[in-house]
């Protein structure tokens, strides 16, 4: 499989405004947004009026722009972090870039500006070898190769539709960890990147991601909530549970996923010990959540995102439906999203009556 040849113009960055005031956030990222089409997403209980500079080509969306859009949801709601998707959803890019609004660029350790923006598009232009663990990482990145072993019938790799960057500072731990350990802070840079081997899960983060809208956009839906949900990332698990449904799905697509590069640097947000409480209902889902992830194996027929996060939300309702209502809900909000993404996430955008 060859590379790909991304151009710019196919690129779409989504920012969720939990902030009112994303100056300073701007233009931390004018080197490298600049060139790039925005949609920035304004959390619906945000009061206050977005404070956006110029110099940037964006679009903004609200509460009105979703009720428009969307309508009435009975299942979704795009508040919090969860309004990101519904920039997923106003994209007409094949592919999309999304970055929460408490990151700001990371230097590499050789101090460098890290090439956010390229990295992912390196990562999703380059096959993934999920079939195979490569010891040396990636092979198709500059200066690796296939190891010693490696089947020549699955060195072309299979499309990557899926990239997870990292951050540095404030790393992704639950509140627990990061509760007991208040000073943990990640300071190593790790100039890698791999792919993940098919059938194992993981916990994809919103806070830095690229995917290919096209083939797998259907599949991120912001669908579980937990009861008690907040405003800071210790305190939802959207995210975390929509990554373990595009795994699944990309899984049985035969689709690549990768985790490393790229780095941003994520300032500090929140109190670990106050979120504590909130999280805790999350944690004790993912004893329940993951085994069922592990285990499930979708038809042959379903050879679309699609139809595979039908069947997802299928399997959800009948097996962790029955024992808790979250289940139930989450189901249901998985086949509401597909409905909205065939009416209002392609063709062209609707437009003000």
């Amino acid at each position: 499989m060859s590379q790909l040849n991304i151009m710019d113009s196919e690129v779409d960055i989504v920012v969720g405004a939990l902030h009112s005031d994303l100056t300073s956030f701007m233009n931390e990222w004018k080197p490298i947004f600049s060139q790039y089409h925005l949609i920035i997403v304004k959390d619906p209980e945000l009061k206050e009026d977005l404070i956006i500079p110029d110099g940037f080509d964006l679009d903004v969306y609200t509460q009105q722009d979703i009720d428009r859009i969307v309508g009435a949801s009975n299942s979704i709601k795009f508040s919090g972090y969860s309004c990101r998707y519904f920039g997923y959803l106003m994209s007409r890019k094949k592919y999309i870039i999304s970055i929460d609004d408490d990151c700001v660029p990371a230097k590499d350790d050789k101090g460098l500006l890290v090439e956010f923006v390229a990295q992912h598009i390196s990562n999703l232009s380059t096959p993934a070898t999920p079939f195979f663990f490569n010891t040396l990482y990636d092979p198709f990145r500059k200066g690796a190769d296939f190891v010693r072993g490696y089947p020549f019938s699955l060195r072309s790799g299979v499309a990557c539709s899926l990239s997870c960057g990292l951050w540095l500072n404030l790393a992704d731990y639950d509140a627990p960890t990061q509760a007991l350990k208040p000073s943990l802070r990640n300071t190593r840079y790790v100039d890698a990147v791999l792919t993940i081997p098919a059938g194992a899960m993981l916990p994809v983060s919103g806070i830095n991601i690229a995917f290919d809208r096209e083939v797998v956009g259907p599949a991120l839906c912001p669908a579980l909530r937990l009861a008690g949900e907040g405003k800071f990332r210790w305190e939802t698990m959207e995210d975390i549970w929509c990554g373990l449904c595009v795994k699944v799905t990309c899984d049985h697509l035969k689709l690549g996923v990768k985790s490393g590069l790229p780095y941003v640097w994520r300032n500090e947000r929140g109190s670990a010990v106050e979120s504590l409480k909130k999280e805790w209902e999350g944690v004790k889902l993912m004893e329940e959540v993951v085994p069922f992830f592990q285990t499930l194996r979708l038809p042959e027929a379903a050879v679309t995102a699609e139809a595979c996060f039908l069947e997802i939300a299928k399997a959800v309702k009948e097996k962790l439906g029955r024992s808790n209502q979250m289940f139930a809900r989450a189901a249901d909000a998985m086949v509401e999203w597909v409905e909205i993404w065939k009416n209002a996430g392609s063709g062209p955008l609707p437009v003000d009556n």
